[in-house]
């Protein structure tokens, strides 16, 4: 039976969304798409790399993340989602600082862990498997930035080359199992050998999923002329 190249990729696409969603990456907030870098928008000091100078307690450090701006003027329910599938590892649920932390493979293999830094209403536990269409927590609201301060108003987001360190879990924290290295990168060395450009990550990640697709449809029209 010969099917047109429109029918196969569409029994194609039906048959494959769970294998898809698997290699899928997106960014963490809800914008028109979330494969695009159009509408990303970064605070004053959020860029990756950014020089952060020493303040009480914190020494001079590079930022390891990009602060993601709010994306609309929603001070309630604001969402936050996994860049990916993947499963949770380390949480921290209280206060300005509060966390998440997850671990995500591919083909059996780790690529990338990631952390989300500033977030309440977490609606994640440890060790559940999340999906990049389904909330993990949302923006702090009005009341969380008047009570933690107004340069809480964004998402700190990382991506780790490198599991993060393991901790032992305390009274105030009991479900904080990881500590990434956002303290600890001094200079480039440090930070290029513990993480990753989060802009730069989505890119590579988008074209090499980009390429992919490219592939199989190459494959499909070759098979549809013979």
């Amino acid at each position: 039976m010969n099917f047109s190249i429109t029918l196969i990729l569409a029994l194609l696409s039906s048959a494959n969304v769970s294998t898809e969603e698997k290699s899928a990456w997106y960014l963490p907030i809800n914008v028109v798409s979330r494969q695009s870098l159009e509408n990303v928008r970064l605070t004053a000091i959020g860029e990756f790399g950014r020089l952060r100078q020493a303040r009480a307690r914190v020494p001079a450090h590079l930022h390891t993340a990009i602060d993601v701006m709010r994306p609309r003027n929603n001070y309630i329910d604001e969402p936050i989602f996994p860049v990916a599938l993947g499963v949770v590892i380390s949480l921290c649920t209280d206060g300005p600082f509060a966390q998440i932390i997850i671990e995500h493979r591919e083909a059996e293999e780790t690529v990338a862990w990631t952390v989300y830094e500033h977030i309440a209403g977490v609606q994640v536990s440890i060790g559940d498997t999340v999906s990049p269409f389904n909330p993990i927590g949302r923006f702090f609201n009005h009341n969380e930035l008047d009570k933690y301060g107004r340069q809480f108003n964004h998402l700190h987001f990382e991506v780790l080359k490198m599991k993060p360190h393991r901790l032992q879990p305390n009274a105030k924290t009991p479900l904080r199992f990881y500590q990434p290295y956002s303290l600890e990168c001094f200079n480039q060395d440090d930070l290029e050998k513990h993480y990753h450009h989060p802009l730069e990550f989505f890119k590579s990640r988008w074209q090499a999923s980009k390429l992919k697709v490219d592939e199989k449809t190459e494959r499909l029209y070759q098979l549809e002329g013979n």
